[in-house]
């Protein structure tokens, strides 16, 4: 019998290298699956459809009703959902999973999976955090302001977080993302099955 795969919910503020993060890591690793939310607003480009899937707000609702999402959030008149039936389905085949959401939603999956490794990707200052923001020159002065206040609530809730990993160097970020989830491997808990394989004959 497989051990089961584990969860991993990544969060951290815009701005702090999640994305960039995350595809270093699955470009290294072929063994992780990465789960994709629902989501209702409109497709912006094609690299939207790596993380996430779209759907109608009538076909989001009887997700919820049917209670096949593992947290939501409805946010500017759009729904924002992770769906349970593929992490399930993963978890059980003995593959971990990866799930990017915020703080909030982060929360909820925890609640309903307290098993799960949570991860905070922190920037190494505010102030470097601020100069990527406003590096990207896509925002008003009082988007930008917006933005890097709701990025600091985010990061106060860090401290409820299993591990962190702050994203200044992104080869030492990358290997130290890598570190946790290949030590949660080597959990006892998770290689029960093994042991007893070995001492079956002993």
């Amino acid at each position: 019998m497989k051990e089961k795969g584990r969860l991993f919910i990544i969060s951290g503020p815009s701005g702090c290298g999640k994305d960039t993060l995350l595809k270093t890591y699955f470009d290294r690793h072929e063994d992780v699956e990465f789960s994709v939310s629902t989501i209702t607003r409109p497709k912006r480009d094609k690299s939207d459809d790596e993380k996430y899937s779209f759907v109608t707000v009538g076909a989001f609702k009887e997700l919820i009703e049917q209670n096949r999402l593992l947290e939501y959030a409805e946010y500017c008149g759009n729904f924002y959902g992770t769906p349970k039936e593929p992490i399930e389905k993963w978890i059980s085949e003995g593959k971990d999973v990866l799930v990017e959401v915020e703080t909030v939603g982060a929360e909820k999956i925890k609640a309903e999976m307290p098993e799960a490794i949570s991860i905070f990707i922190l920037p190494p200052s505010v102030e470097l955090l601020k100069k990527r923001l406003s590096g990207r020159a896509t925002e008003t002065p009082e988007q930008l302001e917006k933005r890097l206040d709701k990025a600091i609530e985010e990061m106060k809730k860090s401290v409820f977080y299993d591990y962190i990993v702050v994203n200044d160097s992104l080869e030492q970020a990358a290997e130290a993302f890598e570190r946790i989830i290949l030590s949660d491997r080597q959990k006892t808990e998770r290689n029960i099955n093994f042991i007893n394989e070995v001492l079956k004959n002993a």
